[in-house]
């Protein structure tokens, strides 16, 4: 038999075409199964979520639960440390920007100055990032989950911590947090750039010593208007994270309190982020509240409350034991981690970093001189000038040949940074920001002058009674006002117990005051301080917060005239800690400018100008129709002074007199810079549906009908213009 030459040779060119396809699909196909749906960009993201639980065990998703979540090596997931802290710069963390304290930059009353600046903060945490984990190194503080900003109410100044916070105001402080939690999320349509939590959820400011065990005891209508009202304009505005309070709240803890976690941040505000616990406060759950009897059984209802990653390693070392046990189920399980992966991707951790539109970021973008002039602005606008009757401010270069600096605070460091702080090598103190401004052909002297004791010994006195003019720079410093453990120095385990500024600094003042000299007296502290004990001593005193790495300066800015000072106060200075209720009652009668109704040293929102202004009407507000309907009015306001500056337009809301109503309560403000002789209009829009009150029996929101005042002023007491607006019964 003869072959065919020509159709065997077509029939193995057929079959190699064939063989080579289905060769070359199956190398497709083992391609694409090489790369896991959970590190597909293009796939969704809870397919990407579905598909990495699913290639877990029970032990490895554990494993994931704590801050310290540890490595996976089989699928190539590398260990990932959760702590991170940015309050006011990235912390802990070596060079970094360092910004003004919280308190400081609500004292700024500059939301969108809030945003730049939180903006310029995660630009250098993706920074670090992203050069720390080209190194494979992967500790703590060097991470994209930053546990800021602390959204409590301050609510009593002998809380240490309240530094942290923007204030005493539920609407300032929400105004300030979602500015920071926008500009450290960034706004990429893919990708978070930081992760930022909202803390202490919920009614946590104090007593320090206590926290661990404390049971703060508060009626609905206070949680709702007063202590939840930031954090649901923050879950609103996307904040990807929540870290529950150590205490307990009406004495459920709040870490695993299914009310406060499952109830309202869940199901009633729909929080869609990731729930992380205070650190070591499961711990407190089983040892100092004594609410249930071993730490199993806490790690097993947290799961069931809906945390999602635990602050300490008891979820890691326990809730094995809890899921043996049957406490919990793998199903629980997954829900909880299912938090934090999202998060994790929408960090972009498991994409290529070519798709990030943050991993370029490096060296070159931390403590820029473009950031470090944000970090000089932002201190320039929280300092508050609290006395200047005599006219001293701004200073004359001519006027002074001589200035002597000093004071315990005047070279030193902590005054500046604060707590929570990260480190630049490029702080500038308040001496050396005077010396520098004040220039070469003027003389100046420094000398500690005082410590925080000694109310006997003091140092510069001489020197400063032959210069022309004394600045000191007295007050507290974070190691007296702080975190429990942190502020080792203070009294009451962080907390104040009174609010004198150290009996030694008062004395060393009495002493220069003899010198017959000018003495402008600034202070620093966190916190209100009693300044009428110092008022005798000083004829102009700055409040300069813990201004960050530019407070000198800033101050320097200040007392030379360069700007005019503009800063408020976010918290109300009180005449004695008498006036208020007992630091342990969270009742807020009596207590804020909402609701305190005696004499002040300062108001909130108080700070006076080199310059004066003057108010007017441009647009009375409109009757309200509809709860979706928004007060709208205009204000013209004009520099009658010397002197171009900024002023800050504050608007408060009177409400019907019925019972528990506010006395007042802002509403909105402005900051707005006008020139010599210049005139701005500022536009202000209030929301209706943000006049309700919660109603304590039907348990919802409702708008009063009744007469509400519109007060505009330059402070919660310096009232210039107000009228009356009426609100008829049933409007929806």
């Amino acid at each position: 038999m003869f072959l065919n030459i020509k159709k065997i040779s077509r029939c193995v060119t057929i079959f190699c075409i064939c063989f080579g396809i289905t060769i070359l699909g199956r190398v497709y196909a083992q391609g694409q199964s090489a790369v896991p749906v959970f590190r597909n960009a293009k796939e969704p993201l809870q397919k990407r979520v579905a598909d990495l639980l699913s290639r877990l065990t029970v032990e490895e998703k554990i494993s994931l639960l704590g801050y310290r979540s540890k490595a996976v090596p089989r699928l190539g997931i590398p260990a990932y440390n959760w702590w991170n802290e940015a309050l006011h710069g990235v912390a802990r963390a070596g060079k970094a920007t360092v910004f003004p304290q919280a308190i400081a930059m609500a004292a700024t009353f500059n939301d969108s100055l809030v945003e730049q600046v939180a903006n310029v903060i995660s630009t250098e945490a993706r920074a670090k990032y992203n050069l720390s984990t080209s190194m494979d190194r992967r500790q703590q503080y060097m991470g994209l989950t930053f546990w800021s900003p602390n959204i409590n109410i301050f609510r009593d100044p002998r809380w240490g911590r309240g530094q942290e916070t923007y204030g005493e105001d539920p609407f300032l402080t929400a105004s300030m947090g979602v500015a920071f939690v926008k500009g450290m999320q960034g706004n990429d349509p893919n990708y978070l750039k930081t992760a930022a939590c909202a803390k202490h959820f919920a009614v946590h400011s104090g007593p320090e010593a206590g926290r661990h065990s404390f049971n703060a005891v508060v009626d609905e209508k206070d949680l709702r208007e007063t202590y939840l009202c930031a954090f649901k304009k923050l879950v609103d505005a996307g904040v990807e994270s929540v870290m529950c309070a150590y205490n307990r709240l009406n004495d459920q803890p709040c870490c695993t309190n299914n009310e406060l976690l499952r109830q309202i941040l869940r199901n009633e505000w729909k929080f869609k982020g990731h729930l992380v616990t205070d650190c070591w406060a499961l711990e407190d759950i089983w040892r100092s509240h004594k609410v249930m009897n071993s730490s199993v059984e806490v790690a097993a209802a947290a799961i069931k409350a809906g945390v999602n990653l635990d602050c300490s390693n008891m979820l890691q070392d326990d809730l094995i034991k809890a899921f043996q046990r049957k406490l919990v189920t793998e199903k629980e399980i997954d829900s909880s981690l299912s938090g934090i992966l999202r998060t994790q991707f929408k960090l972009g951790f498991f994409d290529e970093k070519t798709s990030i539109p943050f991993s370029t970021l490096g060296a070159e973008s931390v403590h820029t001189s473009k950031n470090i002039e944000f970090a000089r602005i932002a201190a320039q606008q929280s300092m508050v000038l609290l006395k200047n009757d005599k006219g001293l401010l701004p200073l004359n270069k001519d006027q002074f040949k001589s200035i002597m600096v000093l004071g315990p605070n005047a070279g030193a460091l902590d005054p500046l940074v604060a707590n929570y702080h990260g480190m630049s090598g490029n702080m500038v103190t308040f001496a050396e920001g005077i010396t520098e401004a004040a220039g070469p052909e003027t003389a100046v002297q420094y000398d500690q002058g005082s410590d925080y004791t000694d109310t006997v010994h003091f140092g510069g006195l001489w020197a400063a009674g032959e210069s022309d003019l004394a600045i000191a720079v007295i007050g507290l410093t974070p190691v007296l006002e702080g975190e429990e453990g942190d502020a080792f120095l203070a009294a009451n385990g962080g907390d104040k117990l009174s609010l004198d500024l150290p009996a030694a600094h008062i004395k060393f003042l009495k002493e220069l005051r003899k010198k017959n000299k000018p003495v402008v007296v600034v202070v620093t502290a966190g916190s209100a301080v009693d300044i009428a004990a110092i008022e005798p001593y000083a004829d102009a005193i700055i409040l300069a917060w813990y201004p960050g790495e530019q407070g000198g300066n800033a101050l320097a800015d200040i007392l030379f005239g360069k700007i005019s000072p503009s800063g408020r106060l976010p918290v109300t200075f009180y005449k004695s800690l008498n006036d208020l209720p007992p630091y342990e009652s969270y009742n807020v009668a009596g207590r804020t400018y909402r609701y305190f109704n005696g004499k002040v040293q300062y108001p909130f929102g108080y700070g006076l100008s080199y310059t004066s202004f003057d108010y007017s009407w441009a647009k009375q507000p409109d009757k309200v129709r509809s709860l979706q309907d928004s007060i709208v009015f205009s204000v013209a306001i004009k520099n009658s002074g010397d002197m171009e500056g900024d002023e800050v337009a504050q608007t408060y809301i009177q409400y019907p007199n019925l019972e528990r109503m506010p006395i007042k309560e802002l509403k909105g403000f402005k900051r707005v810079h006008v020139q010599r002789c210049g005139e701005s209009i500022v536009r202000f829009a209030i929301p209706v549906k943000e006049l309700q009150k919660w109603d304590i029996k039907q348990k919802q929101w409702k708008l009063y009908p009744g007469i509400y005042r519109i007060l505009v002023g330059s402070s919660s007491q310096d009232i210039r213009l107000q009228t009356s607006l009426k609100i008829e019964q049933g409007i929806k």
